[in-house]
């Protein structure tokens, strides 16, 4: 077994050999020998590079070892005794990177900080997203400890919302040297010279590699299971078909016949493999079928787990077709054979436009196997439109041949001619020209995407002082000195006057006289608050929940999921789930107004207003609007209030509950993702002082489920916050415990009363239900009601009961509203330990009529039951009516049995009263 690089390194430093580079570059490439993976040409000379203190641009396809160089760069910087940073744009890269490293190099010599988490962060070797480098750089300047900077899928340099990250450490840190590493960098010069003129180091241009695996590229007009049949039979596989949807993925992934994909021999490895691996209900069924026919499916909405399942198996052979996004082209672990593209238009966020070259060829490079594959084939499919047409003359040439009759040939010419069709009208398509302009074309020009924000701002000033530097006079440089091309007006100093405008009106900043800034020894332009350390470093809105939970009534009953609300407004949104929640609170509301007798017109129009559950929209946006005038620096940011994690308390769902009742099966890692960021939030910003214990127990219920569904986020956060370097390759793709609702017995079953919140949201359901059969005026429906949530105390109502009130009620109004106006919630309120005087205060003041009568002996019944009854037994519900005028004096009172309710597991209420107040 060959020594890890730390080991060598430890050998250097005996032997005294640490400054000699030819001991370096001898022992180096000695060690790569030894592994089995002996340097490539490029990859020598990029080591000779570094040794000779020059930067690099690592511009080689992917597959010919970018990642040794980037070993080479760290190595050397080790020896040299500096430091040294690894960047990547997603947490994941990251967090691979990480353990990768940890085992080269050793625990103690490697550290790692995502914004999630910090660990061993003055290591010397140290593992980041590009924000976190980008941030420090800034703040730090030319003092941060950083003496080699690795920069890992530097293409990212030139993406619109994240590319600032990329370009700042290069503007601001001058002494380190850089690693830039890309497969499609296309034109370097501008990084080259601007590179020599602000550092002084030579750059080398590393561009000359040759692919390990060439790559043959091909136009298919042909239809889809056609061209897999014959990529199979000619053994081009594993193919990997890639969609720019997850939809259109897990569609095909369906779409294809299994009876005759794999052999029986690797039917049954594929089983042994999954044997003892738990799968959701929905999209977990339809993956492990696939699965067993020899089908995967890979895409950024399914949990973890299933996708490490999915490379797992590929990785052994066993998986011949992988339908997937292309996040192909991002760094997944899926060795493939074939790139199989069946578009070459996508959907950008925008619009929906053309792959540009660069994303062209960051999909088809990750064909073919290093030391498995001679060739790695890439087949990009025909429009269908195209494919149709070409199947169709085919059809008439056969024709032609046998007709013996030229006119009739002719006729069948002209009736194919009107059967072709074309892309639709305004659709984009793409053909032959496309693909090989495509293969042909080398990655755009990168381009600048400097931009002036708050936290970059404020960054600056934060670090003045330990930075040595003149704040304003460096915002002004960086303005000024970026690699955004010479404008006339520079629209980046326009941007940071009016960023100092606000910070001044808000009182962040201040700028002092000279005379004061020279008796104080600190810069003119200053901070005038402190500043959290992390403001920019980790979630920006964590510091405004923290302050929002000071507007919440720790007394309240609903305390802990308001808490739970205003963490989930600052989490980022599961936009699918959303979306879902959104659909379904629009067809309910569509109902309701339907049965008011709302006209289509009004029914759209209202419509409109109608989004998903919002908890404490209001409270939170006043809230965020007077904490944004005095930290404007959120300026960029925005609230997002929503109900998921809240959603599944108050009814009682499991993971997979949620997930089925709004059919997001595709996008259930969203989803997971979202409820781990939902804990950890919890666990972070929530200060003990307001730590309930419903919320220690929601928060162990939320550790629980998703442990249940898939342990391997929290294992990986969990470990990783405690400086426990476990690899997550080691993981099984394993679960833990069976999915349990909020306040369920471990049989799975959720009584009532336990899940306080599930309780109550049954108690209004059940009001609300009497509400809307009132507004049909169905007492035949409001008898079936009583007599369905009878309990063993009280009697329940009839229909001349219901039939008496509305009759009254009719009298003075002439409708019963259902709308989401009528279902808010401060319209329903509970009493959960109610005494005899409060049932007695509904016996009517003046009692006439025999109903009133009666009615009113059935109240002092009532209320001697709850006087003879140990606390906690009844509640009182009074659901109050929204009326046309709005008086909202009209109003439904029900006693709640809560023993009975728990026996009978579901909800067992009496009408006491209905009428006015």
């Amino acid at each position: 077994m060959s020594a890890t690089l730390n080991e060598i390194l430890d050998d250097l430093e005996d032997e005294g050999r640490l400054e000699d580079d030819d001991a370096l570059y001898e022992t180096f490439t000695s060690w790569a020998r030894g592994t089995g993976r002996p340097l490539y040409p490029h990859q020598d000379e990029a080591l000779i590079e570094i040794l000779a203190g020059n930067h690099i641009i690592a511009a080689t396809p992917t597959g010919s070892g970018k990642s040794m160089i980037a070993l080479a760069a760290h190595f050397t910087s080790m020896a040299h005794g500096g430091r040294s940073y690894y960047t990547a744009p997603l947490k994941a890269l990251v967090s691979e990177k990480f353990f990768d490293l940890v085992g080269l190099f050793g625990a103690d010599n490697v550290g790692m900080v995502t914004g999630d988490v910090s660990l061993n962060a003055n290591a010397p070797i140290i593992c980041c997203t590009a924000e976190i480098l980008a941030n420090q750089s800034l703040r730090e300047g030319p003092s941060l400890d950083a003496d080699m900077i690795v920069m890992d899928e530097f293409h990212f340099y030139g993406d619109r919302q994240r590319g600032w990250a990329w370009q700042v450490p290069l503007l601001e840190l001058r002494t380190p040297q850089v690693v830039a590493m890309s497969a499609t960098l296309g034109d370097t010069t501008r990084f080259e010279r601007a590179w020599k003129e602000r550092t002084g180091r030579d750059v080398s241009l590393i561009d000359d590699a040759a692919r390990p695996v060439p790559l043959e590229f091909e136009y298919v007009v042909d239809r889809l299971p056609d061209t897999v049949e014959r990529l199979l039979g000619e053994g081009r596989w594993p193919v990997y078909i890639v969609h720019f949807s997850q939809r259109d993925a897990v569609s095909t992934a369906q779409s294809f016949d299994r009876s005759s994909l794999i052999a029986p021999e690797q039917k049954k490895a594929i089983a042994a493999q999954l044997a003892g691996v738990s799968f959701t209900k929905g999209f977990g069924q339809t993956l492990k079928s696939l699965l067993a026919q020899g089908i995967g499916v890979h895409h950024a909405g399914m949990l973890p787990r299933y996708r490490r399942l999915v490379e797992r198996l590929t990785q052994a052979g066993l998986l011949p077709i992988v339908c997937g996004t292309d996040t192909l082209g991002v760094g997944i672990n899926v060795p493939i054979r074939t790139v199989l593209m069946t578009s070459l238009v996508k959907y950008d966020g925008r619009r929906m436009r053309h792959v540009s070259a660069r994303e062209f060829h960051q999909i088809a490079g990750r064909a073919g196997r290093a030391g498995f594959d001679t060739v790695g084939f890439v087949r990009v499919l025909a429009p269908e439109h195209e494919v149709e047409a070409a199947r169709e003359r085919a059809r008439l040439s056969a024709a032609q041949e046998a007709a013996r009759d030229a006119r009739e040939a002719k006729r069948a010419a002209k009736k194919s001619a009107k059967k072709r069709k074309g892309p639709g009208e305004g659709e984009i398509s793409w053909t032959r020209s496309t693909f090989e302009r495509l293969v042909d074309a080398a990655p755009e020009q990168l381009t600048s995407r400097f931009e002036m924000t708050h936290a970059m701002v404020l960054n600056v000033l934060a670090g003045a002082p330990s930075a040595g530097r003149d704040p304003g006079e460096h915002l002004v440089w960086l303005a000024r000195n970026n690699d955004d091309p010479a404008q006339d007006r520079n629209p980046h100093l326009r941007r940071l006057g009016e960023i100092y405008t606000s910070m001044k009106q808000a009182g962040v900043v201040e700028h002092v006289s000279s005379s004061e800034a020279f008796a104080s020894g600190e810069p003119r332009l200053r901070a005038a608050t402190d500043l959290p350390d992390d403001f920019a470093l980790n979630q920006p809105l964590s510091p405004f929940a923290l302050a929002a939970l000071e507007f919440l009534d720790p007394e309240s009953p609903t305390f802990a999921l308001d808490v739970v609300s205003v963490i989930e407004s600052v989490l980022e949104d599961p936009r699918p789930l959303l979306f879902a929640q959104e659909k379904a609170a629009r067809a309910e509301a569509v109902a309701a107004m339907k049965a008011q007798g709302m006209e289509y017109d009004e029914r759209m129009a209202a419509l409109e207003e109608v989004t998903w559950p919002r908890p404490l929209a209001s409270l939170l946006g006043d809230a965020f609007a007077v904490y944004l005038h005095a930290n404007p620096w959120i300026e960029d940011q925005e609230i997002s209030p929503k109900s998921v994690v809240r959603e599944m308390i108050e009814n009682a769902l499991t993971f997979t509950g949620i997930v089925g009742r709004y059919d997001v099966g595709r996008s259930e890692g969203i989803v997971l993702r979202y409820l781990t960021d939902a804990y950890r939030a919890l666990r972070q910003i929530v200060p003990d002082e307001l730590m309930t214990e419903e919320l220690r127990e929601i928060i162990t219920w939320l550790s629980a489920l998703i442990r249940a569904v898939d342990s391997s986020l929290l294992d990986e956060w969990e470990a990783m916050s405690t400086g426990q370097a476990i690899s997550p390759a080691a993981d099984t793709g394993g679960t833990e415990g069976a999915e349990l609702a909020f306040g369920a017995r471990e049989d799975g079953t959720v009584p009532f009363s336990a899940n306080r919140h599930a309780f109550r949201t049954a108690i209004r359901g059940a009001l609300f239900a009497r509400v809307e059969a009132m507004s049909r005026d169905n007492v035949e429906a409001l008898a079936r009601l009583d007599e369905a949530s009878r309990t063993p105390v009280v009697a329940p109502w009839g229909e001349d009961e219901w039939d008496a009130v509305l009759e009254r009620y009719w009298a003075e109004h002439e409708w019963i509203g259902i709308d989401q106006r009528a279902r808010a919630l401060s319209l329903c309120c509970l009493n959960e330990a109610p005494t005899r005087e409060d049932v007695l205060e509904l016996v009517p003041a003046a009692v006439s009529s025999d109903f009133e009568r009666a009615q009113a002996a059935r109240i002092e019944a009532i209320a001697e039951a709850v006087d003879q009854a140990t606390a906690g037994t009844f509640w009182l519900a009074t659901q109050t009516l929204f009326d046309p005028e709005e008086d909202m004096d009209w109003r439904i009172v029900a006693l709640v049995d809560v023993a009975a309710s728990d026996e009978a597991d579901r909800v067992c209420l009496a009408t006491v009263t209905v009428g006015p107040r």
